[in-house]
């Protein structure tokens, strides 16, 4: 069975080898500019020479997204682009703008239509093609069915989905609230998430009193129930949201479906994923997720719109720096408090996932201690299991 590419994002340069290393079998970042993700840090040129030598010394792909709304004033700005991205070396550019695309294609570098283009049929997924695009990044408004006819009408073409990660309250991404609200542009990178605000209603110069206050917040999205399904569907690639998140969470996201789509396509007549895969997912981001368009139901279950309470996440505890096979003993970085008593989990790329309790903590001074509560603070707990550089340490979730 041929296994569909899992594609993760990755906000710069750490988190594009943090992605590769956790399962990832090619990236999508942001260059200096073109982009949407205007408040994110984005790549340099010379960081995404850097990334392209890391994933491809691996046998990966990186892809760089160039999906602005391109305005004149923009499109000096391409022709340099694009020739610093082709002499080093990417494999695609994810594109919304017919301009760039043009650009592109006539200096011969692959180019994946962006979801923001909305496209939902066969015929414009077959009009892409024909102008010598690759892959279509379909919109996340695309059902089971839609995307079947598009796989049966055109086999040849490279169908990417989203699998995981944040929805938006607009067509795929092509909202202007935030135009509106704070004069920053979302389709320009400055998207300002006004749909996660709260807003009070009003009807007839009379305001509408309600539990909680009005949202057009969106849940997330995971497919994980349907991941088998949509390998049978014979998609191209599965695609991760999240450029903004942080490593924990690109980690966590990879590992359980790197596990999915491996076992799966391992053993497609028996295999059934564990369920605590799905509290492993709810517990690493703060909103609920639902597979949104993918079964036809759109309806009330997929925003909020009475308001939520976000809760900072805090299980993600450590990162192992290194192992003493003598001592049993792991260097550990600390991302959040724990201490003696504390069940913990410790899973990793190479690392089966195991279960618990920390019975010895050591300082920098070397001394035992009972607390670690400093950001970052270095300390060695003793595992009893070999464990490797990256691996991670969370709260134990069940």
């Amino acid at each position: 069975m041929r296994k569909p590419e899992l594609l993760a994002p990755a906000g710069d340069l750490e988190r594009l080898k943090w992605a590769i290393d956790y399962g990832a079998d090619a990236v999508y970042i942001g260059g200096p500019s073109l982009g949407l993700r205007a408040n994110a840090k984005n790549f340099t040129f010379e960081e995404i020479e850097e990334g392209v030598q890391y994933a491809h010394a691996r046998g990966k792909r990186v892809f760089v997204t160039i999906n602005i709304v391109l305005h004149n004033a923009e499109i000096h700005e391409v022709d340099h682009t694009l020739e610093e991205l082709k002499k080093i070396g990417v494999d695609a550019i994810i594109v919304s703008d017919p301009a760039i695309m043009k650009i592109a294609l006539e200096k011969k570098i692959e180019v994946h239509v962006s979801t923001q283009q909305s496209t939902l049929n066969y015929e414009a997924c077959k009009w892409w093609y024909d102008m010598g695009v690759k892959r279509v990044v379909l919109g996340r408004e695309a059902t089971k069915k839609e995307i079947l006819e598009i796989r049966e009408k055109l086999p040849e073409l490279e169908i990417e989905c989203f699998i995981h990660g944040a929805m938006c309250a607009g067509v795929s991404g092509r909202c202007v609230l935030s135009n509106f609200f704070t004069n920053r542009d979302a389709n320009r990178g400055g998207c300002a998430q006004i749909c996660r605000w709260d807003f009070h209603l009003w009807s007839e110069g009379k305001q509408l009193e309600g539990e909680k206050p009005f949202t057009f917040c969106s849940k997330d999205l995971s497919m994980l129930s349907f991941l088998p399904n949509m390998i049978d569907m014979g998609i191209t690639s599965f695609k991760i949201e999240g450029r903004m998140r942080s490593i924990y969470y690109i980690a966590t996201v990879l590992h359980i479906y790197r596990r999915v789509i491996d076992d799966y396509c391992d053993f497609p007549n028996t295999y059934t994923y564990p369920i605590e895969y799905e509290k492993i997912l709810r517990n690493c981001a703060n909103r609920d997720s639902v597979p949104q368009f993918m079964n036809g139901v759109n309806d009330e279950t997929m925003g909020y719109y009475n308001g939520r309470e976000e809760v900072s996440n805090q299980d993600f505890l450590g990162i192992v720096l290194s192992y003493d096979k003598e001592t049993k003993m792991a260097l550990v970085e600390e991302r959040n408090y724990f201490e003696l008593g504390d069940e913990i989990e410790i899973f990793g790329p190479k690392t089966e996932t195991f279960s618990m309790k920390i019975e010895k903590i050591i300082d920098e001074d070397n001394k035992e201690i009972s607390v670690v509560r400093h950001p970052r603070q270095v300390v060695q707990i003793q595992v009893s299991k070999e464990v490797k550089e990256k691996d991670i340490i969370r709260k134990r979730l069940l």
